[in-house]
């Protein structure tokens, strides 16, 4: 039969696609912390908490003002830190990352 193959290749696409039951007496891991130094810049600039996290050690500048937000809003400030000219240190991503950490 010529649609056999077909057939099992459905089958197997759906089985694999198709999401599995959660076990609920298995325990699961502390959930990760919301915002880190990794986090798109985007998605901290769309939370006022990380935000203002952010803007506190830029004094006060908020990033999605920067000419260049467009470019750089998909990268992570880790990312954009060395070509930064400077403005991000790993000092003030140490700084961030805590501050980010503490956002629950």
């Amino acid at each position: 039969m010529k649609f056999a193959p077909l057939a099992a290749l459905g089958l197997t696409v759906a089985a694999l696609t198709t999401p599995a039951f959660a076990d609920d007496s298995v325990p699961t891991t502390a959930p990760a912390a919301a915002f880190s130094i990794d986090t798109p810049i985007e998605v901290l600039m769309a939370d006022e908490r990380a935000k203002a996290a952010v803007a506190k050690h830029f004094n006060g500048m908020d990033l999605t003002q920067h000419p260049a937000y467009e470019q750089f809003k998909s990268l992570s400030l880790k990312s954009v830190a060395p070509f930064s000219q400077g403005m991000i240190t790993e000092e003030i991503l140490a700084k961030i990352a805590a501050d980010l950490a503490a956002i629950k």
